[in-house]
């Protein structure tokens, strides 16, 4: 037996209420996330507009609360305008950003009607690298404008007689990047920003922007960059974007517990945001939108030189990838009070749960279960667990909690869930104080765990997946769970 520990959940310590956006993802025109990804006509299992129907069930299990396309550093080099009208005549161009050719045969409005088809809104990032705030505008005109103006008439004209209505909107991506076409320090940027968003919001008053902050906790403009963009754009806004990405160098124990240092980027930015509030003594709290992270191994990547569609960032994720993935999911829900929005980059082929074959099969990867469980049941309010969780020692952050846990309080299903990540080499031993909820009974108890190199395969698809652990039947007592060494686990209780 290991080492026990009690953890309290009391329903009235909460954080917030978590939406579905907080579980939201991205798509970009990047290697095969869009064409051999979501859309391949001649696909068996394509439908009448080329959108393969078993990629798109397994999107729906996944239950994305919004998608944003279309980039990501794509975006800082396109022109919307080369994806409407009719496919042939659209032209292909040079994506700068991942030395591909684009065909432009999915655009804003096939993209928004793929949205629809799977239960998500869009949140759709305008160019502020090579584009300008008047084209930003126009984009919001022609997506949510109702008619009777130059672009909004162009939509109909294309076939979509009603608006897009779309609510989400980003101010380009990723702006402080040195690799970012048109790359802008932070006053330049800005500038930009706020003039863009005066624009899209005299077009559509009822949008909500998302400001570029720091792509990484890497660059050496991290957080300064966040507090001059703030300063420029603080009242035009409605949240901040941050991304960032994790990979295994080589030391496991660090590995696992990124989410300790996702936690501090978001407070960190958090902090920031909070002193430009106070030095515009303004009432509005900043929101953060987290709309890249993932795992992903970027020393390895390697692009290839104009094709369509190449077969680049295809991260093939093992066990231990999802178990730190998991963690990074805990550390999202835990600060749902100031990160409304929280996207996995990316759907579909690329550092992607989905992973496709030409012309075959579409599998889940072992980070698919994760997302899926918690989205599908992590929702309601976000309770703060009280636990003295034991520390274990990393090289890169010194002492972190050996387990990462999220816990939610859903009041309309009468139920409480919890996922957590043992990433200790040891069992833990856990039992939960739920006084205050009364008598709780067992719903579920699902696992991953095993070797953590197993990846899942075209060949062998279930390799890695959940598996159900029998759980009491008896209601009394105190809900005691085991965690064995790197294992992933979600807890399931009516109360």
């Amino acid at each position: 037996m290991g080492d026990k520990l009690t953890i309290l959940l009391d329903k009235n310590y909460t954080i917030a209420d978590v939406g579905s956006r907080l579980y939201s993802t991205f798509v970009e025109h990047l290697g095969r996330c869009v064409y051999e990804g979501i859309y391949e006509p001649g696909h068996p299992s394509a439908d009448s507009k080329g959108f393969r129907e078993d990629v798109r069930t397994l999107v729906k299990e996944l239950h994305f609360g919004a998608l944003r396309y279309p980039g990501g550093n794509f975006v800082s080099g396109y022109d919307w305008l080369d994806g409407i009208g009719p496919r042939e005549k659209r032209p292909r161009r040079l994506d700068y950003a991942w030395s591909s050719i684009e065909t432009n045969e999915i655009g804003i409005d096939e993209f928004c009607d793929y949205a629809k088809s799977v239960g998500s809104e869009v949140m759709y990032a305008v160019n502020l690298g090579t584009g300008t705030p008047q084209n930003a505008g126009y984009t919001v005109e022609y997506a949510n404008f109702p008619g009777g103006t130059y672009y909004s008439d162009l939509r109909i004209q294309n076939g979509h007689k009603d608006p897009h209505n779309i609510k989400l909107w980003c101010l380009g991506n990723e702006m402080d990047g040195p690799w970012q076409t048109c790359h802008l320090d932070a006053v330049d940027y800005g500038k930009k920003a706020l003039e863009a968003a005066k624009i899209m919001k005299w077009a559509d008053p009822s949008i909500e922007l998302t400001l570029c902050g720091s792509a990484t906790t890497l660059l050496p403009t991290y957080p300064e960059w966040d507090r001059i963009v703030l300063e420029h754009a603080y009242d035009k806004v409605d949240f901040l974007s941050l991304h960032r990405y994790y990979e295994n160098f080589g030391n496991e124990v660090d590995f696992l517990a990124s989410f300790y240092e996702m936690d501090t980027f978001i407070k960190t930015i958090a902090a920031t945001a909070d002193y430009v509030k106070a030095v515009k003594r303004s009432k509005k709290t900043m929101m953060l939108s987290f709309d890249e992270w993932n795992i992903w191994y970027q020393a390895k990547t390697q692009l290839k030189q104009w094709e369509i569609a190449p077969h680049i960032l295809e991260d093939h994720y093992s066990l231990l990838d999802a178990l730190a993935f998991a963690g990074l999911l805990c550390t999202l829900i835990n600060n749902s009070d100031r990160v409304r929005i929280a996207c996995l980059a990316q759907m579909v082929n690329v550092i992607a749960p989905i992973i496709t074959e030409k012309g075959g099969k579409a599998i889940r990867q072992t980070t698919f279960y994760p997302f899926s469980l918690a989205a599908k049941y992590c929702t309601g309010t976000v309770l703060k667990p009280l636990a003295k969780i034991p520390t274990i020692e990393s090289a890169a952050y010194g002492a972190v909690p050996s387990i990462a846990c999220a816990v939610t309080h859903n009041a309309e299903r009468n139920e409480v869930a919890v996922i957590c990540v043992n990433i200790a080499d040891k069992t833990q031993e856990i039992e939960f104080d739920m006084r205050s909820f009364g008598v709780v009974r067992w719903i579920e108890h699902v696992t991953m765990q095993g070797n953590p190199d197993a990846v899942n395969t075209f060949a062998a698809p279930e390799t890695v997946k959940p598996s159900a652990v029998d759980v009491p039947r008896d209601s009394t007592g105190t809900p005691q769970v085991s965690l064995p060494p790197k294992s992933f686990h979600l807890l399931r209780f009516a109360c």
